[in-house]
């Protein structure tokens, strides 16, 4: 008997088990998890939810959302902590809100942001090196010759003399040829230089003897003067192409071909929808002010995404008690009949002579009826609504979610009949009736403006509809549409909740059916008349909620203005070339020692600079052991082509949970082609999230490696990534780490003594 209640009891428990959702108990987690608005948690269940039941449509909404939520949540804390300076951090939770959602354009971008913030504080003057041109075939010049003069000291004269004396002077001081247009006219000039640049003292001799001077080598310029037709005959052009990546019709490239036209005076300009280029030749100087022009306006529109909630509650109650009695009596005489001899019976009139001899038998009374109601009725509806719709800065966008209803709209016609007889035909009226159809449910049509401080102007219009009923109009039933319809322009901060419109509605009906006076008579009321209570509640709550999820990428490049010469001649001045020699040159940003540890970093009492030539490591183990990190092997030979894997490995850190870091080399000699897992922060048995990303030309690699979330870190020592790297060039270059930003599993930065390899190409 107990082996059978066994039996029994496990065919239960695997009937329960087999009519259980799989994935439910996850899927439940992660509700909870996000009503703690703990999306990286609630991420992590739905992933398990979903790869438990692959088919589940729920959890992959759920899924999809939450992605969206934890991706904004990391670009949110990055923002912050860039705003307190905390860069390497930031570009930690950019990452990691590129890696939950790689659709955010907006984590991406404000990545590349803080990446070049990283890069301009710790900027090097590594000059790489430029392959070299194949001698078979000779490169076609870019750009118009250059002077090469021999000096570049300050000039300093004073005469009085004809202009083409004074330009052989300034020549033969730097070492120039100077040669003349035939049409250069004789002209006494009077220039006093003091302290000047060649290319200033020619600029000043040009602009009292009203000429211009353009290269013709190196060492030779060429002086003309300075009128409409000479510059149109003797001014280099150059031929430039430039692709745009952000324009999407035609109209918006032909507004940047107007705009450059007319603030330019461009008169070489195709444009090439195909490829959505713009091809422009002109003067240098003309180039570079258009492709500044082009680099500020080219930019990506902003993208906002729009969350709709749509709650609509609705409740009825129904109370109908009591008797309804009948409240009409009917009488009816009934004549008296004789039979004829054929059987048939005929009926006599009844005569008002005859009431008082009427009898019982005479007629009939029709009592009225009475109907006991007792009916109670309650009618509960909830609807939730929750769309979202992502659109583009100006661009309209339309959501509707719900059905299409046909209504019917006629129009009357005359027709022409035939009579039954065949005579004159009469008028037969035929109606065509004609149906459209009307969206009811949630209609969403908005257009946003995305401004640059993080707010979004929407023009609105939101319509919630259901059908509620249907009336008969001409014989054709047509329904009966309830409408709630908001229509306003608004401005909201990124984030912001905002209620559009609540709407509440109460209606109470009350109905008493009975005879005239019992009705309300105490206690004679309840057989007398019925009573009957209605009572409706309809509540209707819209709320916007705006999030910003693309905007443009305004660099300082694209907010300084460009010196552009006059009117009559549009050209482009260097810094350099306004400043007198012996101003000094603004000094270059120092780069920082690669050597030394980062500003957290806290080595111990007495150990040497991390990085050092000679730096001695303390021995694992030791009473005062500090956290490192470094390369394995530190000192590396290749042969150019040759590929080899350096180790970076951390030693005596403590709940490691996640570690961005920034490697610089010389991306002259060697590159890093790959980026390979290391066993120690997976602990061997769960995975890690690696993400990189590399700036080739700078010769820069950030790395990011993170523990899954809710995770205890790690500690000990061990092997973190391995970096691939391949020798390009015969060289050496020091591979280093500059910045790193350690966190432990409660987001406390840990310090962390940073080292270096050495690696050596050979031919």
């Amino acid at each position: 008997m107990q082996r059978w209640g066994t039996l029994i009891l496990c065919c239960g428990v695997g009937l329960l088990a087999a009519g259980c959702p799989k994935g439910g108990g996850e899927y439940h987690q992660g509700m909870k998890a996000e009503t703690l608005q703990d999306y990286d948690a609630a991420l992590t269940y739905y992933q398990k939810a979903v790869k438990a039941d692959p088919y589940n449509a729920s959890y992959k909404i759920k899924l999809n959302q939450v992605r969206f939520e934890a991706g904004e949540l990391h670009v949110k804390r990055g923002l912050e902590l860039r705003k307190k300076g905390d860069l390497q951090g930031a570009a930690g939770e950019f990452q990691r809100a590129e890696v939950i959602d790689p659709s955010s354009a907006i984590a991406e971008q404000e990545l590349n942001k803080t990446v070049e913030m990283i890069a301009d504080k710790n900027r090097q003057n590594d000059a790489a090196a430029e392959p070299p041109a194949d001698p078979g075939e000779p490169a076609l010049a870019m750009t118009p010759p250059q002077i090469k003069p021999l000096s570049r000291g300050p000039i300093n004269m004073k005469m009085s003399n004809d202009a083409k004396i004074v330009f052989d002077t300034i020549g033969k001081w730097a070492g120039l040829t100077v040669i003349y247009d035939p049409d250069f006219p004789a002209r006494r000039i009077t220039v006093e230089l003091n302290n000047v640049t060649l290319e200033q003292a020619l600029e000043i001799a040009s602009l009292q003897s009203k000429a211009f001077w353009k290269p013709v080598t190196d060492n030779i310029i060429f002086v003309i003067p300075d009128q409409p037709q000479k510059r149109r005959d003797y001014e280099e052009e150059v031929v430039k192409t430039f692709y745009l990546s952000n324009t999407v019709t035609p109209q918006e490239l032909t507004e940047i071909v107007t705009g450059l036209r007319q603030l330019l005076d461009l008169k070489r300009i195709q444009q090439v929808n195909s490829q959505n280029a713009l091809i422009v030749r002109d003067t240098p100087d003309k180039i570079l002010l258009a492709g500044k022009m082009i680099d500020d306006i080219d930019k990506a529109k902003p993208e906002v995404v729009i969350q709709v909630e749509v709650l609509q509650a609705r409740t009825d109650r129904l109370r109908d008690l009591g008797v309804s009695p009948g409240q009409t009596a009917s009488v009816t005489f009934n004549p008296s009949t004789t039979s004829s001899s054929g059987g048939t019976s005929t009926s006599t009139p009844f005569l008002l002579s005859q009431l008082k001899h009427l009898g019982t038998k005479d007629y009939s009374v029709n009592l009225p009826g009475a109907t006991a109601n007792a009916v109670l009725t309650d009618t509960y509806t909830k609807i939730i609504q929750n769309p979202e719709i992502r659109s583009v800065d100006g661009q309209s966008a339309k959501l509707n979610i719900g059905d299409r209803v046909p209504v019917a709209t006629g129009s009357f016609q005359a027709g022409v009949g035939v009579g039954s007889t065949g005579g004159a035909g009469f008028v037969n009226p035929l109606v065509n009736t004609q149906f459209t159809y009307i969206d009811v449910g949630v209609n969403l049509d908005m257009t946003p403006r995305v401004h640059p401080n993080h707010e979004v102007s929407l023009k609105v219009k939101v319509e919630v509809s259901s059908v509620t009923g249907t009336s008969t109009i001409g014989g054709i039933q047509q329904p009966i549409i309830s409408q709630r319809k908001i229509e306003h322009d608004i401005r909201l901060k990124d984030g912001e909740v905002n209620v559009l419109g609540g709407l509440f509605e109460r209606t109470d009906t009350k109905t008493l059916n009975g005879w005239p006076g019992f009705a309300k008579i105490p206690f004679l009321r309840y057989f007398t008349s019925d009573t009957k209570t209605e009572h409706e509640e309809n509540e209707v709550l819209i709320v916007l909620i705006p999030r910003i999820v693309r905007v443009p990428e305004w660099t300082k490049a694209n907010l300084r203005p460009m010196f552009s010469g006059t009117e009559t001649n549009v050209q482009v001045r260097r810094e350099s070339d306004l400043r007198s020699p012996s101003q000094p040159e603004p000094a270059a940003p120092n780069p920082p020692a690669q050597q030394q540890p980062p500003a957290n970093a806290n080595p111990a009492p007495g150990a040497p600079a991390a990085g050092g030539p000679g730096n001695t490591v303390p021995a694992a183990g030791a009473a005062n052991a500090t956290a490192k990190i470094r390369f394995e092997p530190q000192s590396l030979s290749l042969k150019v082509g040759q590929r080899a894997t350096v180790g970076v490995l951390v030693e005596n850190v403590n709940d490691l949970f996640s570690i961005p870091m920034l490697l610089q080399y010389n991306p002259a000699f060697v590159s890093v082609e790959e980026v390979q897992h290391g066993g120690f922060l997976s602990g061997g048995t769960q995975e890690i999230a690696i993400v990189s990303q590399l700036f080739k030309e700078k010769g820069q690699y950030i790395i990011s490696a993170t523990r899954q979330p809710n995770t205890p870190g790690v500690s000990g020592s061990g092997t973190l990534i391995g970096l691939v790297v391949k020798a390009l060039a015969p060289g050496s270059t020091n591979l280093s780490i500059v910045q790193v930003n350690a966190k432990d599993s409660q987001q406390n930065a840990i310090p962390l003594v940073t080292g270096e390899a050495t690696l050596q190409v050979q031919p």
